[in-house]
């Protein structure tokens, strides 16, 4: 068999994950505000996907490099490839916005465009545009003007072709403002019936008073939308700060190369050639024609105007059984290690316990690691108030976390104003790592707590991403948490770890040291099986030492929410692999793998993904699990995934997305773990 069709390509597997996503808002099960929301999640990946994957293959075409090694695929065929299958998705996507549109009818909501106005609607949307949408808007003749318009990554403009009299034609381009104005308007109610109009058509309406003082007969507007490069190029000026490079790269980053042009399939092709033209499109640029709208990632924020009846029901993040209202979160880790899983349980149980540290006096250091923060920061707070208090604060904030540059940049310089010592990781290392260690002291006597997780400190991802974060007072594992901060700060002495999994330098190799256990066990006929749960699947030789743990007879199971490279089920490599992917309420992020190593089974949680980026180029940490009680906890929630037949997908070969059914009752493992948590939750309520 050829080695490449042992993989499933990079790209094509992320289209495919974003396809699952696509699912969820094509699912009548769902309640319609949500599918709407799914709607937009999914145009949000794709910009995403086109700002850096698809960027990163046309700069390869660009520089003329064979990075078939790299890609699987040479980049021109790659590209080809993707724009396939990408169309593809685009059809489905207006398909599911149709049926959606129906399903809102249904409810008596309807969206309506320029045409379909009541006279009072009519009055009520020439009153909105001269009185909020007129002054925000920056229309440009393009006939005159000596070069073309600079045209803002993902914005959306209505392309304007006007024809006068005598036949002549006029082209322009005007500005939809999504960032001051809502996408979404509702209109004078009409009887029970909602109607919501878009921006885009209020503008369409009144396009006669935008080019007010020329006498056209005719007024024709289509939607573009400009998708650009998103890739960091950062100088190599030694004169500068690397908080100075990332600075000014991210503000190159808005005049990025284009990568990918969608417009309204009806526009005229002298207009379509026109823009393209001045643009220097071409085919290989991902022209993509769509629909009426674009930027459906604005359909994220659709004003829910039917009652919550039209969403998923409300559930709140429960008490965890260990931590108590009024009591100390610090005394409790004392008597036992606590694993907190949000978003079932609350996010505000770690905030507490920075808060509490931040007035201890016996804590003297708190030292963080921080990738994405909520845009108000609680966490944030927490530390700028235990710097108030006299604590000596570290934090490690890693500037180039793709798209949060400006933020990380931003609260990097509240910290140093206040007072806190910040550091900026490593040269050519990304700290992707998710540490907090907490150091109390008395006398000569040093008691350390340490907060290791799968997702970021970020109280906005704890309410839509399943992360675990473990909070242990384990000195053992304190000491190799503090060995990571030294080396923040000294980097040049690389430290030894007995506990703690650290990347780049020892966790390619601990994987694979753990999976040749379970094949020599598989060999000498004891137990031999791996769970494992986590968000990305890619590097090509952790995959093979899969498919070679898989022809020793080792059963793999797996959960893998986005991109799976490995092939499960292929004869004679890999038919002992199962693989299932879970989209559903809640974004799978947290990464869990067991090892049955013999029966001495070994767990472990990490922030890293097995992708070559995380196990070559970044700062990662799986930390291992001791503790009895959580062991059973982490492998009842895998247990649980692996069951579900509701929201589960089948990975294969295929990349169908076809739904995991069979004879057994409907499970959906994310309700399924609420529920076991609420049990929890009220039973140690009704013990107090």
């Amino acid at each position: 068999m050829n080695i490449d069709n042992l993989f499933i390509n990079r790209e094509l597997s992320w289209l495919s994950f974003n396809e699952r996503v696509l699912q969820e808002a094509s699912d009548p099960i769902v309640p319609v505000v949500e599918r709407i929301k799914f709607l937009g999640i999914f145009s949000n990946n794709m910009d995403e996907f086109f700002k850096v994957r698809v960027a990163s293959i046309k700069r390869m075409i660009d520089l003329k490099l064979d990075s078939k090694k790299i890609l699987g695929e040479k980049p021109k065929k790659l590209l080809q490839l993707v724009q396939t299958k990408v169309m593809r998705l685009q059809v489905k996507s207006q398909h599911t916005y149709i049926e959606i549109l129906r399903e809102l009818e249904r409810h008596n909501i309807f969206m309506v465009d320029e045409s379909k106005l009541s006279p009072e609607q009519q009055r009520f949307v020439r009153i909105y545009f001269r009185e909020k949408v007129l002054s925000a808007i920056s229309p440009i003749m393009l006939r005159n003007v000596e070069k073309f318009p600079y045209l803002e990554d993902r914005a959306i403009y209505l392309a304007c072709k006007l024809t006068g009299a005598n036949n002549n034609i006029e082209y322009a381009i005007v500005d939809i403002p999504t960032a001051v104005l809502p996408r979404f308007i509702q209109l004078p109610a009409v009887g029970r019936r909602q109607d919501i109009i878009m921006l885009d058509d209020i503008i369409r309406f009144n396009i006669k008073e935008v080019f007010t003082i020329f006498q056209y007969e005719k007024y024709e507007t289509y939607t573009i939308k400009l998708t650009r490069d998103a890739e960091l190029d950062i100088d190599n000026d030694l004169t500068k700060s690397f908080l100075e490079k990332i600075s000014k790269s991210v503000n190159r980053r808005r005049t990025g190369q284009p990568v990918r042009f969608v417009f309204d399939r009806n526009i005229p092709k002298d207009l379509l050639g026109y823009l393209t033209g001045q643009l220097e499109l071409s085919d290989d640029d991902n022209l993509i024609p769509g629909g009426r709208y674009h930027n459906f990632k604005d359909f994220m924020n659709f004003p829910n105007v039917g009652g919550e009846k039209l969403k998923y029901e409300p559930l709140l993040p429960l008490d965890h059984p260990a931590i108590r209202t009024g009591s100390s979160i610090l005394q409790a880790i004392d008597e036992k290690d606590i694993l907190l899983h949000f978003p079932y349980q609350k996010f505000t149980d770690y905030i507490n316990l920075l808060r509490e540290a931040a007035i201890d006096p016996s804590v003297k250091k708190i030292k963080i690691t921080l990738y994405r923060v909520a845009p108000h920061s609680q966490v944030v707070s927490a530390l700028m108030n235990a710097v108030q208090n006299g604590k000596e604060v570290t934090v490690i904030i890693e500037l180039q976390a793709r798209f949060d540059e400006f933020s990380n940049i931003y609260w990097s310089r509240k910290l140093e104003e206040i007072g806190a010592k910040v550091l900026f990781g490593i040269s050519g290392l990304k700290v992707h790592s998710k540490l907090t260690l907490i150091t109390k002291e008395t006398g000569r006597h040093q008691r350390h707590y340490s907060i290791v997780g799968t997702g970021n400190f970020h109280e906005g991802n704890a309410t839509a991403y399943t992360d675990i974060l473990l909070l242990t007072a384990d000195q053992s594992i304190g000491r190799e948490v503090d060995k990571i901060f030294d080396y923040f700060e000294t980097p040049f002495k690389y430290p030894a770890f007995k506990h703690l999994v650290v990347s780049p330098q020892f966790m390619r190799k601990k994987i694979c040291r753990l999976i040749d256990i379970e094949m020599a066990n598989a060999k000498a006929g004891r137990d031999a099986w791996i769970m494992i749960k986590i968000n990305n699947l890619s590097d090509r030789d952790v995959i093979h030492k899969l498919y070679q743990a898989s022809c020793a007879g080792v059963t793999v199971r797996m959960v893998v929410r986005s991109i799976c490279c490995l092939i499960p089920a292929m004869k004679n490599v890999s038919e002992n692999i199962e693989a299932v992917s879970i989209v559903g309420r809640y974004l799978e992020h947290s990464r869990i793998f067991i090892f049955c190593n013999g029966g001495k089974e070994k767990y472990y949680i990490s922030s890293a993904d097995w992708m070559s980026r995380n196990l070559n180029a970044r700062i990662e940490v799986a930390l291992p699990i001791y503790d009895p009680d959580i062991q059973k906890e982490l492998k009842f929630i895998l247990e649980t995934q692996l069951k579900d037949n509701v929201k589960a997908r089948c990975i294969d070969s295929k990349q169908d997305n076809r739904y995991k059914r069979n004879h057994q009752p409907a499970l959906s493992s994310q309700m399924f773990l609420y529920e076991h948590y609420q049990q929890i939750s009220d039973k140690t309520a009704d013990a107090m």
